[in-house]
């Protein structure tokens, strides 16, 4: 069993990590992702490669799948990058999280 189950991500989430082989979080996802989902702020600092993206956008993505949306519209959640590349390379990782949410789109400006 995956350890990112004790974070009680939604089960849509869960499924698209066991199907992209993520099963143990990272020390950066370990730390962030439970403060995330307490809605508190994180200022973190990890190496390159250590999963910085989902340690963000997993809790992200939680809240955006537990919230009614039909009479809401409009951007949920705003990401700054200081880069081109590395706001496409956050679209990407995105959309391989949300692959299996409903009505989660990302756009990359």
């Amino acid at each position: 069993m995956s350890e990112f189950c004790h974070f009680n991500l939604d089960e849509n989430i869960l499924k698209t990590l066991k199907k992209i082989g993520f099963t143990d979080p990272t020390p950066i996802q370990k730390k962030a992702i439970p403060i995330a989902l307490d809605g508190k702020d994180i200022i973190a600092s990890a190496q390159t490669g250590t999963g910085k993206t989902a340690a963000f956008m997993l809790p992200s993505l939680h809240i955006l799948a537990n919230q009614n949306h039909e009479k809401k519209r409009g951007p949920k959640v705003l990401v700054l990058v200081p880069t081109r590349e590395l706001a496409m390379q956050v679209e990407k990782e995105t959309q391989k999280y949300s692959k299996q949410l409903r009505g989660i789109y990302t756009v990359s400006i």
